[in-house]
């Protein structure tokens, strides 16, 4: 009796243990934001992405959801990446759905030795986020979806074979069983119920390995009978099916998934267009939205233009303007989502110096080589920093369009200050407040300024002396950084103190002019203290002030005779 009573109380300090000190997950999920509007669209054709972008990414919101079908027929690598860029471009995020190709009045039914050959395609892509979301194929539950003839076993070993064969290729690919028709009767070989095709293809699968191979469930939550039933209604056959869906997999052993309800609407044949419109919006405030496994909404359908699905489509008839429920779900207030993207490139300065002078301005060239999948564009809060620099002393050109495999040249201005001991700065690339990039370490030195004494002579004058003096100092690209003019040379020597905005190390072009004659250059490679310099000796053949000899010096000197005489010793 004691034991038992001493086991009992060990076994309740346990259990009072579990319940207080572990944490119980039920659904564990990245708090991060989430913009769960999208839309579904037929085919993906650039006006549609566009009008797609403009109603879930509507009233403050970005990166909404498009679900769309790709046919095995239509795997053009060039077009769909081209859809792809576009929708980076307009903040996205692609659902795609698989499809064979008609076959009379079914669609084709897939095998599994296909799997291989969609992989390698999919995976040919440059996909707009980390997350890639895939569905494998449609309302299997249909005979005329699956060649003609419901088999849940075999839409199983299919779907087995896709998920393993995209799964080998990148880890990155979200992968979802078909959507059912939760609505379709248990007629064999017609139709089967939603319920009794799901559990077979999970016993058929395991649900260890359903487990493993699928990262979200997709459901076609409609308001059935008719599409015409209220928002409010529940279950199965509702805008709630995924409730009854989730309860089901979880029967069967399947953990919890973000749900991806990429099928629902309304017949606006039936209740007409406002009526749609009320209860859309109905469901995305008060059920989809606060609902944590709901992770995106896709209606269907943006812009269909034949039966039998115009009723459903949100876009006019033979118009280029939509029905109210568009408006509607475009106005309703919406987040900026943060999905992953994959990030990769790199921030080039080379070629700057290690030395630079005090109080001096410097203008430099950054390379920026973009080579993930991210659209940095300063619009989409992406952005160049000098890490701890104060932001008065430097300026980095807006990021503007730089798609993935785009390598930019970015204008850098920079200032010092007094002069300094080694400074370590790296270069980074944010995108809102994550950092992306960071570049090598950028060391340098903040000297003393440098001074310059030049030696030059007036031909033919055997004294030069003379205030009129200007010199000038580009950079290797070029560029005037440096002018001072009334530059006093007495006997043939000028001192000149403080030169500015030179970097020590590097060459530049020393031009020297004044009035009336010929310019002379030179280059240096400025160092500490003092530099010296001597210029050929200066001619007075440049009477127009052009810089050149030319047929305008020969008439200064025939019609102003004087000024040419001024120039003789």
């Amino acid at each position: 009796m004691l034991m038992r009573r001493f086991f009992g109380f060990i076994l309740v300090i346990f259990l009072l243990q579990q319940v207080f000190l572990s944490p119980v997950v039920l659904f564990a999920r990245e708090e991060v934001p989430n913009n769960k509007f999208g839309i579904h669209i037929a085919k993906p054709h650039e006006e549609d992405i566009i009008d797609a972008a403009k109603l879930v990414n509507g009233n403050g919101g970005g990166w909404g959801y498009v679900t769309m079908v790709m046919q095995e027929d239509n795997r053009d690598a060039g077009a769909w990446q081209n859809k792809f860029d576009m929708m980076r471009e307009l903040r996205l995020i692609p659902i795609v759905r698989i499809a064979t190709k008609p076959d009379g009045l079914n669609w084709r039914r897939p095998t599994k030795e296909e799997a291989s050959e969609w992989a390698e395609f999919l995976h040919s892509l440059r996909w707009v986020t980390e997350d890639r979301y895939v569905i494998i194929f449609n309302e299997p539950n249909h005979a005329t979806e699956w060649g003609g003839r419901v088999d849940p076993q075999g839409y199983a070993e299919v779907a087995v074979a896709f998920a393993t064969a995209l799964k080998e290729k990148s880890p990155r690919f979200r992968v979802m069983l078909a959507g059912l028709d939760a609505s379709a009767p248990s007629r064999t070989p017609y139709f089967e119920d939603s319920g009794t095709f799901l559990r077979i293809v999970v016993e058929t699968i395991g649900k260890d390995r359903v487990n493993q191979l699928f990262d979200a469930f997709a459901s076609h939550s409609y308001p059935n009978p008719g599409f015409s039933q209220a928002p409010t209604r529940t279950g199965k056959g509702s805008v709630r099916s995924y409730e009854w869906e989730l309860q089901l997999l979880s029967q069967l052993g399947v953990r919890e998934m973000p749900v991806f309800i990429t099928e629902t609407g309304w017949d606006a044949n039936a209740i007409g267009r406002v009526q749609t419109a009320q209860n859309l919006e109905y469901a995305f405030r008060n059920i989809w939205l606060p609902d944590h496994r709901v992770q995106v909404v896709t209606p269907f359908i943006l812009n269909y233009q034949d039966e039998p699905f115009l009723k459903f489509s949100w876009r006019k008839h033979q118009s280029t303007e939509f029905y109210p429920q568009y408006t509607t779900i475009q106005q309703m207030e919406k987040v900026v989502g943060q999905p992953k993207i994959v990030e990769n490139g790199s921030i080039s300065f080379a070629g700057f110096p290690s030395e630079l002078v005090e109080d001096s301005k410097y203008h430099f060239i950054i390379t920026l080589r973009n080579t993930g999948e991210g659209f940095w564009h300063d619009e989409n809060g992406y952005r160049l920093e000098l890490e701890n620099t104060d932001p008065r002393d430097y300026l980095v050109a807006d990021l503007y369009r730089i798609r993935p495999g785009d390598s930019v040249a970015l204008d850098f201005y920079f200032k010092t200050g007094r002069a300094s001991a080694l400074q370590e700065r790296r270069f980074v690339l944010y995108n809102g407040e994550r950092k992306v990039l960071e570049s090598d370490v950028w060391k340098y030195k903040v000297l003393p300024l440098p001074s310059l004494k030049i030696q030059s002579k007036l031909f033919p004058k055997l004294k030069t002396t003379s205030d009129r003096f200007e010199l000038q100092i580009f950079n290797e690209s070029e560029e005037l950084v440096y002018k001072r003019n009334r530059i006093r040379v007495v006997d043939g020597v000028g001192d000149i103190e403080a030169i500015r905005n030179i970097a020590y190390g590097k060459t530049y072009r020393i031009v020297l002019l004044h009035k009336g004659y010929l310019p002379r250059q030179t280059y240096v490679t400025f160092g500490l203290g003092t530099n010296e310099i001597i210029f050929e000796r200066m001619l007075p053949f440049d009477l127009d002030g052009d810089g050149t000899i030319s047929f305008g010096d020969i008439w200064q000197g025939i019609t102003r005779p004087e000024e040419l005489a001024s120039y003789l010793p």
